[in-house]
């Protein structure tokens, strides 16, 4: 788990956040705090070379981002500045509701910057999160090459890679003295990470029996696409060839030895936060900055409970339509173990998988014109994670696109292993990453207009996810999970929801081992074993992200119920989808206030 500001308010694996020209609309004063923000948020953006190349913008291309703890402590200062200064120009009384929102949000992100930055010592840099494979993956999916230019910085940044290597196996070290240390399975993981990354052309050996790595490949990959001549061509992958393995090789290296080494004084026994120094207060920090809540450890632990609880009722009467006589927890173990809920673990059956996906998604972008009164323009692709970083069972995720559709939105599949990824669970995950759930929400967020830039461009997990696994649900109301199986699959991905609120409490405040989180839910979830197993090894390196899904959900819908009582039959769907999605991602409580004003002044109309 990487503690940056960003990480700290997002479920999706990466956000490609598009600046937007805000058209300042209101008082003159609600105008000026607009130009005010949009100044502020562009000193933020220049301090991260990485996040300009994800808006689309080539400044600094040639620079990765500085991740030191100077460099945290330097943005902090500045937005300490930031906000003081805008609580001095502006004063909120004055302000329109919508201004007035962005004048909260954004001395919230004070809060939550001081936050992050008192905690950062307790992340765990080298996770399955961590710069070794979110580099790699950064150039060959962000780093765009149009020319030549292009393909110098995405050389300098190759050979850059090191430098940040070394800068955060510091901080690792730094950490592992004073008894923060991963779990010794995310040892490992790392080390077999790193070791794929470093296997093949251009490395010393070659191991890769003849094949470029994923890197070389995909540099080579843009220097071809440029048409250059020969000699010319020829020199630029050269030195690339020589940034990777001059610059970039050895400090892989350097972390191999540290991974290998460290591994010994780690658990071998996974343990959660609560196991580390100042345990409890950091995992209870880690829970208000992902539910953006007060709520407790225990509130949160009670909620799963319940929505299990519920949601298995639910299950009961599916399988007893579907016809199964067997108990729910044997009939969890036949959609484990037949072979028809799985596509061959060949690269036909991935295309297969691919192409479900695919389809499902069709189908629903055809009904959101019934659901929604804005869709974005920005395409869609569904793609199979790089092999670098692939692992069985992992979670599907999203990769925002650009707005003026120049980079689609990625819809990322894991298929190592096709056994560990059940057909059954296609079409909700493909309503969660694609249309309706992420990548609507994060493009619409992206093209909004008349707000300050930022607010089309921070994101809350609570909120992003909560949306995910709404719209899963919505998707049931608009008619879709015709095959009751793949319905079942549904409400199996729901109380994965629910399970992760009472797993997550359990391994970081009550103390659960990694068996203990496997019995419940293994005994609760009709899921494969490795997927289970993969995701319990993700909740012990990232301490509350998990909740964030289901407390969204279940305040997305008490917020719809609640608006349907107040409005009666002028209770819009349509209108209250465009009310939530409307002010880009929020925080829960300030979503709270939208929806109720929105539903206050449809009601005086």
């Amino acid at each position: 788990m990487r503690l940056s500001r960003r990480d700290f308010g997002l479920g999706v694996a990466a956000l490609g956040l598009v600046p937007l020209a805000a058209r300042a609309q209101g008082s003159d004063l609600d105008r000026q705090l607009t130009a005010f923000l949009d100044a502020e948020f562009e000193k933020e953006l220049q301090m991260d070379p990485e996040r300009l190349t994800r808006l689309g913008r080539k400044e600094q291309y040639d620079r990765l981002t500085d991740r030191s703890d100077a460099a945290a402590q330097r943005e902090l200062a500045w937005r300490r500045a930031s906000v003081a200064e805008m609580k001095r120009r502006f004063d909120p009384a004055k302000l329109s509701e919508d201004a007035r929102t962005s004048f909260e949000m954004w001395a919230l992100e004070l809060d939550r910057a001081e936050t992050q930055v008192r905690w950062r010592g307790h992340g765990y840099i080298f996770d399955r999160n961590g710069p070794h494979t979110g580099l790699p993956n950064f150039m060959i999916n962000q780093h765009r090459v149009d020319t030549p230019a292009d393909m110098q910085a995405y050389v300098a940044r190759v050979g850059a890679i090191a430098g940040v290597i070394d800068q955060q196996l510091a901080q690792a070290q730094a950490s592992a003295a004073k008894g923060v240390r991963m779990p010794r399975f995310a040892y490992e993981q790392s080390l077999t990470e790193v070791r794929r990354l470093t296997t093949g052309a251009p490395f010393a050996g070659n191991e890769g029996g003849g094949k470029d790595s994923a890197l070389f490949a995909d540099g080579k990959a843009k220097i071809a696409a440029l048409n250059l001549p020969p000699a010319e061509a020829e020199r630029l992958t050269r030195a690339l060839s020589e940034a990777m393995t001059a610059k970039m090789k050895p400090a892989y290296d350097r972390l191999a030895a540290w991974l290998e080494a460290d591994a010994a004084s780690a658990s071998p026994e996974p343990q959660g936060a609560g196991a580390l120094p100042e345990g409890a207060a950091f995992y209870n920090a880690m829970l208000r900055l992902q539910t953006t809540t007060d709520m407790t450890a225990d509130q949160i632990h009670e909620l799963g409970l319940a929505e299990v609880k519920r949601i298995r009722g639910e299950m009961e009467t599916l399988k007893a339509k579907i016809g199964f006589s067997g108990t729910l927890e044997e009939f969890f173990v036949h959609l484990r173990t037949d072979d028809r809920f799985y596509v061959p673990n060949t690269d036909a059956g991935r295309a297969q998988y691919l192409k479900m996906a695919e389809d499902y998604l069709a189908a629903m972008k055809a009904k959101l014109p019934a659901y929604f009164g804005r869709i974005p323009k920005t395409d869609l692709i569904v793609k199979r994670v790089e092999s670098f970083r692939e692992e069985p069972g992992g979670a599907a995720h999203y990769s925002s696109g650009a707005p003026d559709g120049s980079r689609p939105g990625i819809y990322y599949v894991h298929l190592a292993d096709t056994r560990a990824t059940p057909i059954y669970e296609i079409e909700g995950t493909s309503y969660h990453e694609g249309w309706p759930g992420h990548h609507m929400q994060i493009m619409l967020a992206q093209e909004m207009t008349g707000t300050p830039a930022f607010r089309g461009q921070y994101g809350y997990g609570a909120y992003i996810e909560g949306w995910g696994l709404y719209v899963e649900l919505l998707a049931k109301e608009a008619g879709q999970y015709q095959d009751p199986y793949s319905d079942f699959g549904r409400l199996g991905r729901e109380i994965w929801r629910a399970i992760r609120l009472v797993v997550d409490t359990g391994i970081h405040a009550k103390g659960w081992s990694e068996q203990q989180a496997l019995d419940f839910y293994s005994a609760n979830s009709p899921q494969p074993l490795g997927k289970i197993r993969s995701e319990i090894r993700r909740y012990f390196v990232m301490p509350g992200q998990a909740t964030s899904y289901k407390v969204g959900m279940v305040k997305i819908l008490a917020l719809r119920e609640e608006a349907k009582r107040e409005l009666g039959p002028r209770f819009d769907l349509k209108g209250f989808h465009d009310v939530v999605l409307g002010a880009g991602s929020l925080p829960l409580p300030v979503l709270e206030s939208r929806v109720r004003r929105w539903a206050a002044a449809r009601k005086a109309a």
